[in-house]
């Protein structure tokens, strides 16, 4: 009888040994990444620096900086809402720097009232402070860029750089010289990473129960019919 049950008792330790471990890892991985998002969150309030000269999404995600230039008349429409204010739009613009660079700049959210009379001169001098942001706020059920209505809805970094012409770059507006008129500004304060880790490491050690649990059973029932 002690033959018949080494084999299936061999399999449910390795079997809960392996997914035990899987579970450790993700409780790993839910540490480094916590610590992660709280390093991103100390440096969003960090001094700005200048803009840097090839921005990297992972490098450089909510990296507060500053610039100074124009904006340009080429801008789209971001369907959103506030709280406090209802649906409406952010207005992504595009941006030339002193140095000659085109990037995109999220000014704001702004109510469909405001939308309807806004005004886009060729040239509007200031001096941006904002963090530099690559947002994660699309997935393949978002609708598609609508022309007719020049209206995204959601912020594709790349997609809107193809739009305005400008370089895959977008900085959210915290506050600018001269301050934005019937535009409210909404900066980021906070980090936004999906976080899944700690629910992955439950599911695993659950697994790890269920295949120890069904081996003792097994094991119980090889002994029983031998009985």
């Amino acid at each position: 009888m002690l033959r018949r049950m080494i084999i299936p008792a061999l399999f449910g330790i390795l079997g809960t040994a392996i997914l035990v471990s899987l579970g450790l890892w993700q409780l790993d991985r839910a540490g480094q990444k916590a610590a992660l998002i709280s390093e991103m969150e100390t440096r969003i309030f960090d001094a700005p620096i200048d803009l840097p000269t090839a921005p990297d999404a992972e490098a450089h995600r909510y990296l507060p900086v500053q610039t100074e230039g124009h904006f340009l008349p080429d801008h789209v429409f971001v369907l959103s809402a506030q709280k406090a204010q209802g649906p409406g739009f952010h207005l992504v613009q595009a941006f030339e720097t002193l140095e000659g660079r085109r990037i995109l700049v999220e000014r704001g959210f702004l109510p469909e009232a405001v939308r309807s009379g806004l005004e886009f001169g060729d040239r509007e001098d200031a001096r941006l402070i904002g963090n530099l942001h690559w947002p994660r706020d699309i997935n393949r059920h978002t609708p598609d860029y609508d022309a007719a209505r020049n209206l995204a809805f959601g912020r594709d970094v790349d997609e809107l750089a193809a739009l305005l012409d400008t370089e895959p770059t977008l900085l959210v507006l915290r506050a600018s010289d001269p301050p934005t008129t019937r535009i409210t500004p909404v900066a980021v304060y906070q980090v936004s990473i999906p976080d899944p880790h700690l629910g992955y490491a439950i599911q695993w050690f659950l697994m790890a129960m269920a295949w120890a649990g069904m081996t003792v059973f097994f094991l119980w029932r090889i002994r029983t019919r031998r009985d």
